[in-house]
């Protein structure tokens, strides 16, 4: 089994109130490098940080790795974008650091990423991939993409995004995407059925190369599960959007599931996906590693939910995968 990581930035990240994925802007910028050599190596080896939440919660980088340790699965990082290098092995597909989604034109490189993430996608010779992805920001530009294909109303009473943070900034997340829409001379709705479109305008690279590497591998046969929570959704949108009507498989946590201002089976039937729930059981873990987590901090990213669905299908049980996460907590420097 092989996790695919798309990792990347956008300047969206930088925007005050946005995203919890690091403890200030100044070190969110290396959250996406530091997470991938995280789940390659177990800690940073290059990027200078440990992510944390501002509260000090560990990036969930840190439960794929632990999964990783328990299961044994293969791991590729794609640079999507990255503003910081990573000391982790990579594939390049041509993406550069997104822009702020206020701008005209965010994702210059959002179409020739796409499209060579398509072609990395093709030539896996894997059976099946679990795709996932770090990128502080993200579930903003996720709603921005959301509202330029016109899938936001199709989530119900939510708003179609979840958070990194305990209480979804949903209005500040509204704000955002109407000045970028306004920015790019989109009305809501106007890309659907243009992903490419949707992605250069209101998305981040990660979010491209994501979607053109599960194309890929849609497109010669290999089963692709989208591990992670509301991003991945989105990626599931812009596959929709792309002609995809084969099913697609959505594996998250029960974070993502429980919160609130999402509504996570309306997004689920609206785009035909199949979702599968885990939970790792943080709130039997009595250590402050997960009293953020329980708290509702860093719900998903780095392919938690996928690797958490790994771990249940492989037998292992939930209390092994907690002993594992404190075991590589304690190992990590600062903490």
């Amino acid at each position: 089994m092989r996790v695919v990581l798309a990792v990347g930035t956008t300047r969206t990240a930088a925007i005050d109130g946005i995203s919890a994925a690091g403890a200030d802007s100044d070190v969110m910028v290396h959250t996406p490098s530091a997470d991938a050599e995280i789940v390659c190596y177990g800690e940073p080896i290059r990027a200078p940080v440990v992510p944390v939440s501002p509260t000090g919660t560990p990036t969930p980088a840190l439960v794929t790795r632990a999964v990783r340790d328990l299961v044994g699965f293969d791991v590729t990082v794609v640079d999507a974008g990255l503003a910081e290098p990573t000391g982790a092995p990579t594939v390049t597909v041509g993406a550069r650091p997104g822009g702020d989604v206020r701008e005209e034109d965010p994702v210059a490189t959002a179409h020739g990423a796409f499209e060579a993430a398509r072609q990395f996608g093709r030539a896996l010779p894997d059976d099946a991939i679990y795709l996932g992805e770090s990128i502080p920001g993200g579930t903003t530009t996720a709603l921005g993409v959301q509202a330029a294909l016109g899938e936001r109303a199709s989530a119900g009473s939510g708003v179609g995004v979840s958070s990194s943070l305990p209480e979804n900034p949903v209005e500040r997340k509204r704000e955002v995407v109407a000045e970028g829409l306004s920015a790019s001379g989109l009305d809501e709705g106007a890309a659907a059925g243009d992903p490419k479109v949707a992605l250069r305008r209101m998305g981040d690279p990660v979010l491209a190369v994501a979607a053109g590497t599960a194309l890929g591998c849609l497109e010669t046969d290999t089963a692709v599960t989208l591990a992670g929570g509301t991003q991945l959704a989105t990626v599931a949108a812009l596959l929709r959007h792309a002609g995809v009507e084969q099913s697609l498989e959505l594996a998250t946590t029960a974070f993502v599931a429980d919160d609130p201002s999402v509504d996570l089976d309306g997004l689920a039937d609206a785009l035909d996906l199949s979702v599968t729930v885990t939970d790792p059981g943080f709130d039997e873990g009595d250590h402050p590693a997960f009293d953020g987590y329980v708290a509702g901090e860093a719900k998903e990213g780095v392919a938690m939910g996928g690797a958490l669905a790994l771990a249940r299908v492989a037998g292992v049980p939930m209390t092994d995968v907690r002993d594992r996460v404190l075991a590589r907590y304690r190992s990590l420097p600062d903490l």
